[in-house]
This record gives C-alpha cells, sequence and structure tokens, in this order.
C-alpha cells in the first residue's frame, strides 16, 4: 500500500477502512459481490476525506492544504482499489502495468469537484488480464461518482503521441507515479525528458503562450470581468500552471522554488507566486464545497458566501463582498506580473537563439537600435528595451519616459523592461509625483492621437499609473457588486479614456454620430481626456463619488499642468458626469420644464457638448451590450433641445397657438395623401394638445392611418408594430378602449411575453379611446426575426386586453420556478416631486428589478386614482428605476402631503412583494365595456 501515515494521522478513520477493505477482498464471493460490499465503505472513506479537507480550509484557510489532501485522500484510494483489484483478481499483473496522476492531479493538487485525470501506464508484455484490471479499476472509481479522465497506453505510444499532440504532451509533464510498477512511470519521464523535452522548448513554450492569448480571448480579454473564472480566466489557476509548465519544461525543474535558486525570481516574487496559488486555490476550493459542484466562476450568487467563507468584514465605503472581490483582482494582477517576469528571463535565456523563443514572443528579427532623443532604451525586435540596466536608478523619471517614447515611436514593450519597471516602483515617491517633466508626458500619453488606453493598461498593469495618482491606486482591482458594472473601476477608467480615443479619431461614427461630431468642435479636448480618466476615481468613499471626485480633481489638475479654467471644466463634468444620462434615461423628454432644468445646470454649450461625450464613453465602458441605439437616441434627443434653449432658439408662442399649428400640418399632410374633408376633420380632431406637440408628424400620419384602418375594420382593439433597428428599439403601438389600468395590463403582458419595456407614452384621443406607444428592448439584429418576435408580443397584449388570456396566470407561468434574487438587496426608494413639470408630479420608483413588476406598480398607480401620462423605464443590471408622469383623475398635481404619504406607502409595499388587497384585482379584459361608456372618464383626463 505505500507509505500513508501522515493521512492516516490527519484522518485516523481512512486506517480502519483499509482493513475492512481487504478483508472483503479475502472473502469468497464473485467479483461483482466484492465490488458491492466495497463501494459503501469507499464511498465513506471519500466523503471522510473531503470532509476533513472542507474543515482544513475553514480552519486554516490555505486552498494549497486543501487540495493537497484531497489530491492525498485520492492517491490512498486509488492506491486501495488498485491493490485490492491487483491482489484479488488479477495477480500476475502485478508488474504490467503502473497508475499514473497527470494534469492538475499530477501536482498533487485536487478541487473537491475536479475530475481525475489518470494514466494506465502498460508495459510491453502487458497481457489480456492487465486490461481487465484497469478496466475493473475504473468500473470503481465511476460508481464511487469519481469523473475520471482516463488514457491507457504504452510508453512507446506516450512517447509517440507526445511529439504530435500539445494536450498529451502538457499532461505527461505533469506526470506522477500513484501505484503499480513504479519503473514503467520513471521511464517514462526518462525518456519524455531525452526524447520530448530536449529540442522542443521553443515549440512548447510559444504553443502554451498562443493557448494562453486564446483562452484570454475567448474569456473576454481581461483579468477585471466582474465575474471571473477563476480556472480558466486572465489570472487565474490556468495562467499559474502555464507559467509552471513553461518553466519546468524549460529550466527543467519540478519545484518552482527552484525558480529563484535560477534567479528568475527573486525571494519576493516567489512569495508572491506562492501566495497567489494559495489564495485561487482557497477561492477554489470554497467555490467547489458551496456549490457541490466543479464551479469555476465566481458569480455574483457565489461572492458574499466566499467573501463570508475567507472571513472579509465590510468597512466604510467597500462591503465585505467588494473588498474580498479588490484582492481577489489584486491576485490576478500579481499573476500578470510573474507572467512578465517568467517571460523576461526565458527570453534573456534565449537571446542568442533567434528563431526560438525569441521569435515566439517577439515576432520580429531585426537588430536593437537606439531611439533617436532618448539614448536611455533602444527598440529591440519592434519593442522598447532599456540600453542599460540601471537607467531607472540614473533616473526615476525615466519610467514615465519609457511609456513616453513607446508611445511616441508606436512600441510595444520588452518583457524585461517591464520587469524592471515593476521592480523599481519604490521610484516613484512624491518628488516624482511633482516633478514637472513627469506629469507633462503623463499628460501627454494621455491626450495621445494615437492609442492612449494601450499605454494606460500598460502603466496599470506594471502598477506606474496606481503609483503616479495615488488617488487612482486605490480603485486600482476595485469592483462594484452589482450586475452592472462588467469591470472592475480601473478597467472600466480605461476603457472610457479607449472609446473617447476612438470618437476622437473619427471613428463608429455609426454607433454614436453626434459625438464623433462633436468631437472636433471641443476646444478643451485636454480636459475632457482628463475627465474621462478621472470621472470614478473616487469610488468606494463614503462622501458621494462625484463630490468626492471632483475634488480629487481639484488638488490634482494643476499637478498635471492644467491651468484654472481647464481645472474648473474637469470638477463640473466629474461633479456632473451622471447627470445627462439619468435625464435621458428617467426623465419625459417631451416636457417642457426637464429641458430648461437640464440647460440651466448645464448653462453652457461647451460644457453641454463635453458632457454629451463623456456620458457616451461612461456608458459604452460599463461592458457589452449596455450601450444601445435607444440610449443614443435619448441622448441626442436631449442635446438638441438643450442647445436649441441654449442657443435662444426654443420657441416661446404659447403652447395652444402650437398646436393649431399642428393640426393645420396634419390636414395639409393628410390632403396631400387624398383624404376627403370629412377624414380630414375626424381624424385631426381626435387629439389633444400633449399628443399635436410631441409627437413627430411622420408618426401622426402613421397613427392616422391605423386608426382610420381599425375603424373600418370595427375593431375597438388593434395593435401595430414597426421596428428601429439604429434605436436597438421596437415599437408597438396600442389603440383600445380607455381604461385606468390599461398601461399596467399591457405592462404585465409585456413581460409574460418577456418584453422590456423601455419607454411607454400615453395618449388619449376624443371619443375616448387610448392610443399608447410602448418601446421595448430590441432582441433580434435581423428585423425578420424581430418582427416575428414583436407580432408574437402584441398578440398577447390583444389576447389579455380582450381577455382571452388572464394576465396573473401569464405572469404565472413566466415566473414559475425562477428563484428571487437574494444576492443584492435594494432598499425601495419613491420620491413625489412637483417641481419636476409644470403639468405633471413625477413619480420614481428605485428597487430590485422582477417580472411583472411594472404591471403591478402602475396598478396600484390605477387604484389610487392617478392618471399616467408618460413612463419611462430604466433597468441598471439588477436595480430598475421607474419614473411615471402623473396627475389625478381631473389633471391636477398631487401636492397634499397626507395623499404623498400614502401613494410612497402602497408603491414600497408592491415593490418589497408585501401583501396588497387591491393587487390581483387587475381585470381580464378591457374590450368589453362599450365606447361609449368610457368617454366620461376618457375626456375628464385628457382635456385637463
Amino acid at each position: 500500500m505505500g507509505n500513508h501515515d501522515s493521512l492516516f494521522t490527519a484522518i485516523p478513520e481512512l486506517k480502519g477502512l483499509e482493513d475492512q477493505c481487504m478483508a472483503v477482498m479475502r472473502s469468497k464471493g464473485t467479483a461483482l459481490d466484492k465490488r458491492s460490499a466495497l463501494l459503501p465503505l469507499l464511498k465513506k472513506a471519500s466523503a471522510d476525506g473531503r470532509e476533513c479537507a472542507h474543515k482544513l480550509l475553514i480552519e486554516k484557510g490555505s486552498g494549497l492544504t486543501c487540495a493537497g489532501l484531497i489530491s492525498h485522500v485520492q492517491d490512498w484510494l486509488i492506491t486501495l482499489v488498485h491493490d485490492m483489484v491487483v491482489e484479488g483478481l488479477y495477480p500476475a499483473t502485478r508488474q504490467e502495468f503502473a497508475v499514473a496522476a497527470v494534469g492538475g492531479y499530477g501536482r498533487s493538487t485536487l478541487a473537491p469537484g475536479s475530475d481525475i485525470d489518470l494514466l494506465f501506464l502498460l508495459s510491453v508484455k502487458a497481457s489480456t488480464d492487465a486490461r481487465k484490471a484497469v478496466e475493473f479499476l475504473l468500473y470503481i472509481l465511476w460508481d464511487l461518482g469519481f469523473k475520471v479522465g482516463h488514457a491507457t497506453r504504452t510508453l512507446n505510444e506516450s512517447i509517440t503521441m507526445s511529439l504530435t499532440d500539445m494536450t498529451v504532451r502538457t499532461a505527461i509533464l505533469e506526470t506522477r507515479f500513484i501505484c503499480g510498477e513504479r519503473s514503467l512511470v520513471d521511464e517514462l519521464q526518462t525518456r519524455f525528458n531525452a526524447e520530448v523535452v530536449e529540442k522542443t522548448a521553443q515549440e512548447f513554450i510559444a504553443a502554451k503562450l498562443a493557448e494562453r492569448d486564446e483562452r484570454h480571448r475567448k474569456a473576454g480579454d481581461t483579468r477585471y470581468l466582474v465575474e471571473p473564472n477563476v480556472k480558466e480566466g486572465k489570472g487565474g489557476l490556468r495562467d499559474l500552471h502555464t507559467l509552471f509548465w513553461i518553466a519546468k519544461y524549460y529550466y527543467r525543474i519540478s519545484d518552482p522554488a527552484d525558480l529563484v535558486r535560477l534567479g528568475v525570481l527573486s525571494r519576493q516574487e516567489w512569495r508572491m507566486f506562492e501566495k497567489a496559488e494559495d489564495f485561487l486555490w482557497s477561492v477554489r476550493c470554497h467555490m467547489h464545497f458551496v456549490t457541490g459542484k466543479p464551479e469555476e466562476r465566481l458569480s455574483f450568487d457565489l461572492q458574499p458566501e466566499i467573501a463570508h467563507h475567507l472571513g472579509y468584514n465590510s468597512r466604510p465605503g467597500l462591503s465585505a463582498v467588494e473588498r474580498f472581490m479588490k484582492h481577489y483582482f489584486l491576485v490576478a494582477k500579481n499573476v500578470g506580473d510573474l507572467t512578465r517576469i517568467i517571460c523576461a528571463s526565458l527570453e534573456e535565456k534565449q537571446a542568442k537563439a533567434a528563431p526560438g523563443i525569441t521569435a515566439a514572443i517577439g515576432r520580429f528579427a531585426r537588430r536593437p537600435r537606439r531611439i533617436p532623443g532618448a539614448p536611455q532604451f533602444i527598440e529591440d525586435k519592434g519593442r522598447i528595451a532599456l540600453a542599460e540596466p540601471d537607467v531607472f536608478n540614473r533616473d526615476p523619471i525615466n519610467i514615465m519616459r519609457l511609456f513616453h517614447v513607446a508611445d511616441l515611436h508606436a512600441l510595444e514593450f520588452h518583457p524585461d523592461a517591464l520587469k524592471a519597471v515593476t521592480r523599481s516602483l519604490p521610484l516613484i515617491n512624491a518628488d516624482f509625483r511633482e516633478d514637472e517633466e513627469a506629469n507633462r508626458q503623463f499628460l501627454s500619453i494621455l491626450t495621445s492621437r494615437r492609442d492612449p488606453a494601450l499605454m494606460l493598461t500598460r502603466m496599470n498593469e506594471a502598477g506606474v499609473l496606481g503609483r503616479f495618482i495615488p488617488d487612482f491606486g486605490k480603485i486600482v482591482s476595485m469592483m462594484q457588486f452589482n450586475m452592472y458594472h462588467h469591470y472592475t473601476v480601473d478597467e472600466h477608467l480605461i476603457r472610457s479614456v479607449a472609446v473617447l480615443a476612438e470618437i476622437d479619431q473619427g471613428k463608429h461614427d455609426d454607433i454614436h454620430p453626434l459625438s464623433v461630431k462633436l468631437m472636433a468642435s471641443i476646444e478643451e479636448r485636454t480636459a475632457l481626456f482628463v475627465a474621462v480618466l478621472l470621472h470614478d476615481v473616487a469610488k468606494g468613499r463614503q462622501e458621494d463619488h462625484s463630490v468626492a471626485g471632483a475634488k480629487v480633481a481639484r488638488r490634482l489638475c494643476p499637478r498635471l499642468g492644467l491651468n484654472e479654467k481647464q481645472t474648473e471644466l474637469v470638477v463640473w463634468l466629474i461633479e456632473e458626469h451622471l447627470l445627462m444620462s439619468m435625464v435621458a434615461q428617467t426623465r419625459d423628454l417631451h416636457d417642457r420644464k426637464t429641458i430648461t432644468d437640464f440647460a440651466d445646470r448645464v448653462q453652457s454649450l461647451d460644457r453641454l457638448r463635453m458632457l454629451l461625450v463623456l456620458t457616451v464613453c461612461d456608458i459604452r465602458a460599463v461592458g457589452p451590450g449596455v450601450w444601445n441605439g435607444w440610449k443614443g437616441q435619448l441622448l441626442r434627443t436631449l442635446y438638441y433641445e438643450t442647445e436649441l434653449l441654449l442657443s435662444g432658439g426654443f420657441s416661446e408662442s404659447p403652447r395652444k397657438e402650437r398646436a393649431k399649428h399642428a393640426v393645420e400640418r396634419l390636414a395639409e399632410a393628410l390632403a396631400e395623401k387624398n383624404w376627403s374633408q370629412k377624414d380630414q376633420k375626424t381624424y385631426t380632431r381626435l387629439h389633444y394638445q400633449p399628443y399635436l406637440l410631441t409627437v413627430p408628424l411622420e408618426d401622426q400620419l402613421r397613427h392616422a392611418d391605423f386608426i382610420r384602418h381599425a375603424d373600418k375594420a370595427g375593431k375597438a382593439l388593434a395593435t401595430m408594430v414597426r421596428t428601429h433597428s439604429f434605436h436597438a428599439i421596437t415599437e408597438i403601438t396600442v389603440l383600445s378602449p380607455d381604461h385606468p389600468r390599461l398601461l399596467s395590463i399591457i405592462a404585465g403582458a409585456c413581460a409574460a411575453a418577456g418584453a422590456n419595456i423601455a419607454d411607454a407614452q400615453i395618449f388619449t384621443t376624443s371619443d375616448g379611446r387610448a392610443l399608447d406607444t410602448i418601446l421595448i428592448n430590441r432582441e433580434f439584429s435581423v428585423d425578420e426575426d424581430e418582427m416575428r418576435r414583436a407580432n408574437t408580443i402584441s398578440r398577447m397584449i390583444e389576447d389579455v386586453l380582450s381577455g382571452k388570456k388572464r394576465l396573473p396566470d401569464v405572469i404565472a407561468t413566466r415566473t414559475k420556478g425562477r428563484k428571487k434574487n437574494k444576492m443584492f438587496h435594494i432598499v425601495p426608494h419613491v420620491t413625489l416631486a412637483n417641481s419636476l413639470s409644470n403639468k405633471f408630479t413625477v413619480i420614481e420608483i428605485e428597487c430590485l428589478d422582477r417580472i411583472g413588476l411594472l404591471a403591478e406598480v402602475t396598478s396600484v398607480l390605477s387604484d389610487l386614482s392617478l392618471d399616467i401620462h408618460s413612463a419611462r423605464i430604466t433597468t441598471f443590471g439588477e436595480k430598475v428605476i421607474d419614473t411615471f408622469y402623473v396627475t389625478d383623475l381631473v389633471g391636477q398635481k398631487i401636492t397634499n402631503e397626507n395623499r404623498q404619504a400614502s401613494i410612497a406607502a402602497r408603491l414600497k409595499a408592491v415593490m418589497s412583494e408585501q401583501p396588497d388587497e387591491l393587487r390581483d384585482k387587475m381585470p381580464s379584459g378591457i374590450v368589453a365595456p362599450t365606447l361609449a361608456a368610457a368617454k366620461p372618464v376618457s375626456a375628464k383626463r385628457t382635456k385637463a
């Protein structure tokens, strides 16, 4: 059985189980009988081992100790099963095969839910019984519930396959003997080193680095995704394993600690390696234990629990989970540092072998040359390198100069140069930060017309950016625990600069045409770049990050070389960087008060232009799929309306006069379409002022055709669909008898059909009907597919409104089996404001999103005898902010304080999913009432 005394010390129960298992194998009975008797004993041994490892993980906190113990238990189990099979069933095969661990298991580490990778190595003279023994052993492992990745090969087959298959080669590199005939594994390792490794180091390293790059590309090519993959993601365990594979292959070492002896890593860097590996293993083992499966993605629902198990506590400005994830991303960054250091060492060792690792990493083949005007550096195969090892010690400003010169000459970085930067970070001190030349060079990098984000990324990865701007250093690797932000704060800021650089270069004018157009007219370009880089620099503080960030900017900008005017611009932009986004997405842009209030905050066209561009950069850098054409359209509408007001072009003519002019224009347009005088009069008299003043003429004509067609067909209920691919929005127009709960029922139908409402415009006609325009977020890129989806949603709306389907039933079907979102907690908040509109009370709610929420909220507003004139629905990840412009049933604002309190209380109850006696009273349909019966209510509502 081998020596497992240390295991029995840790888990005494296993020693007794071993004796029981051997007794079963010596007993009489068939192989099948023995297998059945063994399984309960072996399962208990495995469970005991994992339970002990779990306790050890909780008590000691060491992931490597936990993974090592599980591996040790697994070795013992496999050895026990092997000995029982060989001695009890196939004694002649004792010297015919060996069992070896490969892959991660070959490193003597095993996560609780990981596969067990085994190589069954057969001797040349192996008999048929040897294969039967292997098969029997595998059946027992499978019966125990283990996922076994296995290969059965001879020594020659293993060598031959490893020469052509990089996966097999990597597996054999980590081969570790477990049990059986040891000499077979020893011979494999000897021949592997001599016949495979000897002359293929460059090939192996290039393949592993390419494999790593492809893995990163699939994962989003950033180590700062807020739901990282602990095993496969950038900066995860697989990256550490890749480093070990490369080092082991090239330096012929079996222990990564030997890298210190070889001078590849300093002792401090080796400690960083150990800490990173142990931390990542701790996280991974906890994830497997918590989920009971091999979960590798550190998802939002796991993060709080893992943070708790690892002992993180909340601090002012940062929750426990955010502190844990910041530590995680700092570790991932350290893994990146180690990668650069080891790659630099490898390249240095291979400098004389040009076609080898130099070509694999460098990709270029010309000799190093001096860089004009920068004698401190040389160009080496398209990368900037140090001319002398002590360049930074002689003049620390050369650290900043390295990045500046690299930007000027469009050079990548030699790994050796970045290794030197990482090891020279203490030189970036207070004097360095105040140095005029260092600040000038940094500002030049930030405002470069080439690729400033790439340079900022390199500076951030090397630790320079956080040392040079300590306030930036505080948000490095900081995540925000929500579903809206996809990246850490520092990654988001650098990506924001990347978007700004693209706009500055005139790129992507198909995505945000107005920003590209305006960028050329922005005079204070430098101030805008600084504001974009710093707009979230104060996240994680107790003070509002916009206010705190403005204070940081006021202190930092003069140091960077900005004048007083530029500094004030940056301060204002940071303080107001959320303003335009929130107004555009949560306010009625057809309400004049919205525009005048916004213009009062902005005050000048220069600020308006810069704020628009900053807002676009901010939203686009949040993450994939966050920006869409609808948000772009809202921002453009807000910009143009405000520009008109600030430039003095806003119409001051009375609403009555403008409405009369709109009727005349509609009549003229209908006449051009050969409508009869009678029809012109009928359909121009249908609409009240709000409709005539806010709906474009083109849409008024579409609506007129739509209503006339429904009237001729005798339809009391009709829908019309239109897609907007550029705006990423789909429009559904509903014509129906008016009803106080109309919007609520439509919202419920949309929820049941899986559609997210972005906006709702509600109009009532003079004959008692409702003409509601519902805008839903687009799902398909192809118009034909989106039209099919929209028509399905329209049918659902018609079925619910007509009573063919009951709304509670269809919503229940949609939500059946869905778990409540317990990982996020948002305190429901309700605001009622009469100052945001001249005509309406504006109700804003903020809470955790869920299916059917909008239907329930609008139902409560109807219960409270409130008339909804428009609604703006905005979702930020798991959080929803909905805004409703309402009046009472006689068209007045809600001014009574007691009534306001009652409205807020009822809304908070429904947002908190508390029982509400009126909530289930929604009607099954609303078409049944006659049009005549509906007229008085509608007329009263709309005329007011």
